[in-house]
């Protein structure tokens, strides 16, 4: 497996990126994986290789760039409040030119089968993030997963869960237990806009998991809930790329 930090320029600055594939064979599918509100951090990578290694070209990029330099964080005070604040640059706007940039990297790698349709995985605050890609790039992005999504359901004109009959991928939901960021009652209204759409989707409610479930090592982790989700993303890859 190769696993190596790269630098992508975007037209707001630099984005460190890792990026992962299988040192033989290819060119592989391209997925975007992107990350939760704590950050690109070793229990990340590893979910990232894991999935490359089942013949995935995956690119990760740390999304606080724009206001910070790349770092892990702790869970000290200052690093939570820090956290909080760069939560803020990171928007479904911004996240365009950011997939852009990053697919010019891979056009350029004979491992990215650029030609080819993609996939994106998010985590926490990017599940509106992935939403968004196959909103705007309908006719790249044929398979999408939230994995406990975050503020998937909003009062704003941006919310995700509208202009759904944009969207052309394959979606797949794993929603949180008792998960202030995703409501059961949002988790009903999405459901309700998806299924009258015609989109292909799974909207899992992963019962007494929390959200954070899915990354190892977390105070939040259930691993029959990761385990569920690595299946149904696996299978919904599979399907579309």
């Amino acid at each position: 497996m190769i696993e190596r930090q790269i630098d992508i320029t975007t037209s707001d600055g630099i984005m460190p990126t890792f990026e992962f594939h299988p040192e033989d064979g290819g060119p592989y599918p391209i997925v975007l994986y992107l990350m939760d509100a704590p950050s690109i951090r070793p229990a990340l990578r590893d979910m990232a290789s894991r999935l490359a290694s089942a013949g995935y070209y995956v690119l990760l990029p740390f999304l606080y760039y724009r206001k910070a330099p790349y770092r892990e964080f702790g869970t000290s005070d200052e690093d939570m409040h820090l956290r909080r604040e760069l939560m803020q640059s990171v928007t479904r706007a911004g996240m365009i030119p950011d997939a852009q940039a990053l697919l010019a990297h891979a056009a350029t790698s004979d491992k990215a089968n650029s030609d080819g349709p993609i996939g994106a995985v998010g985590f926490c605050m990017s599940g509106p993030l992935v939403m968004g890609l196959a909103q705007t790039m309908p006719e790249k992005v044929s398979a999408i997963a939230s994995i406990h999504g975050a503020w998937l359901v909003t009062d704003q004109d941006d919310s995700p869960h509208k202009e759904i009959d944009q969207i052309k991928a394959e979606v797949y939901f794993a929603w949180a237990d008792r998960d202030p960021t995703a409501t059961a009652e949002e988790r009903e209204i999405m459901d309700h806009a998806l299924r009258g759409s015609g989109i292909s989707y799974n909207l899992e409610f992963m019962a007494g998991a929390l959200h954070g479930f899915a990354p190892p090592g977390g105070e939040r982790y259930d691993r029959a809930a990761a385990e569920r989700h690595w299946e149904q993303v696996h299978a919904l890859l599979r399907r579309n790329l």
